[in-house]
């Protein structure tokens, strides 16, 4: 680390703590050249992640999106909001562990599909039904029958 003050590039930690919910560390340190004193953060880089939608356009991952559609599927069912918030954390870090710089929304839709499948069945289905964009009444009876399959 090149010293502020002096420009050295050698220095010594002489403290180091957890900051920001143990999302970075705080290193204090010493020039071993001037030896003034002086602090570095590290943290983490993490890269933005962008999603590819079906019209091929691309944005930057947001998980609150995720966040947005889960509720609109889950309300007024028997899901609490911290089964809710398992659910995102579960989808993000599977879409951060993919090691992909873009990710379809396809993908990610499948993922929230399978973490609502363990949650309830009917914010399931309710997800599915726009997420799939059922055409007709037989696509959605064959969607339930593969639930109901599943189920036995």
């Amino acid at each position: 680390m090149k010293c502020p003050y002096c420009g050295f590039t050698e220095s010594k930690v002489l403290d180091s703590r957890p900051t920001d919910e143990n999302n970075a560390i705080r290193r204090r340190r010493e020039c071993n050249n001037c030896k003034e004193r002086f602090t570095t953060y590290e943290k983490i880089e993490q890269m933005p992640i962008m999603v590819i939608k079906k019209d091929g356009t691309r944005e930057v991952f947001d998980d609150g999106k995720i966040l947005k559609g889960i509720i609109k599927s889950v309300e007024k069912r028997p899901v609490t909001m911290e089964e809710v918030e398992q659910a995102v954390a579960h989808v993000e870090a599977k879409v951060n562990n993919s090691m992909q710089k873009e990710i379809s929304s396809t993908e990610i839709g499948d993922m929230v599909m399978d973490e609502l499948k363990k949650l309830d069945d009917v914010s399931y289905v309710r997800f599915a039904s726009v997420y799939r964009q059922f055409k007709d009444v037989e696509s959605f009876i064959a969607e339930l029958e593969e639930i109901i399959k599943n189920k036995q």
